[in-house]
């Protein structure tokens, strides 16, 4: 059975790296929204991206933050770490750093933003992966490979939590 999760990013940034993520088998990813879509999302306000983010965690288990360089930086994002705990789904990173975005290039390492995203002690309950290639072929791969697992891992770790 395929798990249904949701894909936490920094939209602009990290778009191109994430996307080789969502097509991964064996998940089914949120809807992706596109440019001109997040462009009207943002500029519509909170409300609207609260909303958005209800609907797209509906029916879901794990929430996957895709870390890049600037992702601990960005409001949103901790907005759904924080929220996807509240809603009891698995809650995992994965950093996507040495991936190849669109231009063929990788970033620096993001620092790991479970701890600014208000979840106090839970903040050590969340696993963060780092693959250890720096190949970006040869890091896909490794997150192609495990990344099943670890959504398993953190739905049943979130599991057991009150």
């Amino acid at each position: 059975m395929s798990r249904h999760v949701f894909y936490s990013l920094h939209y602009d940034r990290d778009r191109a790296r994430a996307e080789l993520v969502r097509k991964l088998a064996g998940l089914v990813p949120n809807n992706e929204l596109k440019p001109n879509e997040w462009a009207t999302l943002r500029r519509t306000g909170d409300f609207a991206f609260k909303r958005w983010f209800e609907q797209q965690t509906r029916g879901r288990s794990c929430t996957i933050v895709l870390i890049g360089a600037e992702t601990t930086t960005r409001e949103w994002v901790r907005y759904e770490i924080a929220r996807s705990w509240q809603l009891g789904l698995g809650l995992l990173g994965v950093h996507i750093h040495n991936l190849l975005d669109d231009r063929g290039t990788q970033s620096s390492k993001g620092e790991d933003p479970f701890a600014e995203a208000g979840l106090g002690a839970n903040a050590a309950l969340v696993r963060t992966y780092d693959p250890p290639e720096q190949d970006g072929k040869l890091a896909y791969r490794f997150i192609a490979d495990n990344l099943a697992r670890w959504v398993e891992d953190a739905v049943a770790t979130r599991k057991a939590q009150p």
